[in-house]
């Protein structure tokens, strides 16, 4: 293994240790990044053009051959997560900010980790890799309709404004790295093989930012936010998995379709809060970053293993008939 692979594989397999300890000193010594808030939306517009540049054409076939299977995976992602994060603020009366971060990680998008969580759970990849890419594409005309209905009414937001900068953030990055891979193919295939790592390594960077920024208030409010994302998080895997085994889906399935909604695009939701809302509506979406795939993680390593056992056990029976 070269060196650089190494460093790579250190930087992301270690990422909600790094994250941890990065934010930890963010909220120690804000100062640093405390000034460097201006730099989230460019940042988070990297993490998209490298997700435009690893998408292709076969990730969109699935709409054409198995629509349905893609039809459950947005309804489930674009309502389950909206609906648990509004009863989540009732639940535990969360204050005006963070009840509308909050929901606002719920309205988001599928985030990118849930196509890599779903390969180490060992579910259906194609269709986690299709449903994503759809939720993303919908994102600005889904996202800022379904947060005004849930949580207008503890913070006024300008709808439109919210979508532009939904497609500033999202759509024209990803639109550029998709006309990247189409035009400039060779350029692509070299740059794609980094997109991950870069990713990581930016979301290493803006999650301590919001830390910084908000750190004034985070003592006050890391207890009950911490709770508020856990049993938010917990809840739509849980009711993805659950609906999606409840209409007939077969496992693999329905691993690809929990993750799909478990797993938020918090980057985005830390953008639009910051710009939109309050600096404390945004650590919501900054601690989701490190639960999700923490807890993403764990599921798929659980449900990995217990898919080996099953292989195994069927090996073994097959083997025990042909003698």
């Amino acid at each position: 293994m070269t060196l650089l692979k190494k460093v790579e594989k250190l930087i992301t397999t270690l990422f909600p240790v790094w994250l941890f300890l990065l934010s930890g000193l963010a909220y120690i010594y804000p100062g640093i990044l405390k000034n460097q808030g201006f730099l989230i939306t460019p940042l988070i517009g990297v993490i998209m053009l490298g997700m435009g540049l690893s998408m292709t054409p076969n990730d969109f076939k699935l709409i054409i051959s198995r629509p349905k299977d893609v039809l459950v995976g947005i309804i489930l992602r674009y309502t389950i997560m909206p609906l648990v994060g509004f009863c989540v603020a009732k639940l535990l009366n969360l204050s005006p900010e963070l009840a509308a971060g909050i929901i606002l990680v719920g309205c988001c998008p599928s985030g990118s980790a849930s196509n890599v969580i779903t390969f180490l759970a060992k579910g259906d990849i194609a269709l986690s890799v299709t449903v994503s890419s759809c939720n993303i594409l919908l994102a600005p005309l889904l996202l800022p309709p379904t947060f005004m209905l849930l949580a207008g009414k503890y913070i006024h937001v300008d709808a439109i404004a919210m979508f532009l900068d939904t497609v500033k953030v999202v759509i024209i990055p990803v639109t550029i790295g998709l006309l990247l891979r189409m035009f400039f193919s060779r350029f692509a295939e070299r740059i794609v093989k980094i997109v991950p790592v870069i990713s990581v390594i930016v979301m290493l960077w803006v999650i301590p930012i919001v830390v910084a920024v908000s750190a004034a208030k985070l003592a006050t409010v890391a207890a009950i936010a911490f709770v508020a994302v856990a049993l938010h998080n917990g809840t739509g895997f849980a009711l993805g998995y659950g609906f999606s085994k409840a209409i007939g889906m077969a496992e693999k399935k329905a691993r690809a379709i929990c993750f799909e909604v478990g797993i938020e695009m918090s980057g985005l939701a830390v953008v639009l809060a910051m710009a939109h809302l309050d600096p404390l509506a945004a650590v919501p979406g900054a601690i989701f970053s490190v639960w999700h795939n923490l807890v993403g993680s764990l599921i798929a390593s659980y449900w990995a293993k217990k898919t080996d056992k099953k292989e195994l056990a069927g090996n073994v029976s097959t083997d025990a008939k042909d003698t």
